[in-house]
């Protein structure tokens, strides 16, 4: 063996093994090994292969239109994922890349299961506080619809909406239907007792997510939360759900003059009883 080939063997063989030590550290040893292309050395033989990688499993998204506004349709919101690995090379999601692909022209028949979800259709009497950040805003456009369209009808309760992306111009998705609906009386008017907020992250230099949107409108939350509002978060399960909550328990301290520890009580009295849902994926 070339002294050259033996380096680069032995190189790829301390990244294999630097990444095995890492197992536990998050999504870090998948993002390394995603494909054995990242490691040419490896001869694995193809009978083991097969029995080493998982069957693919089905992708779930969640529902984005209402059964009333849109009869014998379905919407989905679905992103289509890209990323670069450590090793410089080009992914794409296999679901979402293939979806993206298709020609709306043309009568494509994909097999699809409905489950229930977690996020229950709420009554139009409920007052709704509606946190959906990136394609989190998915079931939400359902909700809205849906509240529109009672509205019409009778009287329903204030929706508040905190909506987040990286950038105005390139993924702020439903633009025009969110901001219809916050103008001219809509469902998501403040004229109504609603609202809707959107956070850009990286349209300057601190970044601003929908945490720091809540906490500019904490008394109008606080509001709707004594007047017995619902809770529904969608989105990453990274750390989004988690600061959401962290900011709810500072706003509920904070508006209510109560100390940490009962807004913490308050908010899990409030999952208790069923308003606060969370929906996350990763």
């Amino acid at each position: 063996m070339k002294r050259k080939d033996f380096n680069i063997l032995r190189h790829q063989k301390e990244e294999m093994t630097y990444t095995n030590t890492i197992r536990r550290n998050g999504g870090l040893f998948w993002r390394w090994c995603q494909v054995l292309e990242d490691f040419p050395s490896v001869q694995m033989p193809f009978e083991w292969l097969v029995q080493l990688v998982p069957s693919l499993k089905t992708r779930a998204f969640s529902i984005s239109s209402s059964p009333s506004a849109h009869p014998n349709q379905v919407h989905l919101t679905v992103n289509v994922v890209s990323l670069t690995t450590p090793f410089k090379r080009k992914r794409s999601g296999l679901c979402s890349s293939w979806l993206s692909q298709l020609d709306p022209q043309q009568c494509t028949y994909i097999p699809v299961w409905f489950h229930k979800g977690s996020l229950p259709p709420p009554p139009p009497s409920l007052p709704l506080i509606l946190i959906g950040p990136g394609t989190g805003c998915a079931p939400f456009r359902g909700f809205v619809e849906e509240r529109a369209i009672q509205s019409a009808a009778d009287t329903t309760a204030p929706v508040m909406f905190f909506f987040g992306c990286q950038n105005k111009e390139n993924d702020f998705l439903y633009k025009d239907f969110w901001l219809s609906h916050s103008q001219n009386n809509g469902v998501l008017s403040e004229a109504k007792g609603g609202g809707f907020y959107v956070a850009f992250s990286r349209d300057q230099q601190q970044k601003v997510y929908v945490q720091h949107k809540m906490r500019e409108h904490s008394q109008r939350l606080w509001s709707l939360l004594s007047e017995g509002a619902a809770v529904y978060v969608a989105g990453s399960s990274t750390k989004m759900p988690s600061d959401v909550l962290s900011a709810f328990e500072e706003i509920i301290s904070k508006e209510s003059g109560v100390p940490k520890e009962s807004a913490v009580r308050w908010l899990r009295a409030l999952e208790r009883v069923g308003k606060y849902h969370v929906e996350a994926w990763t």
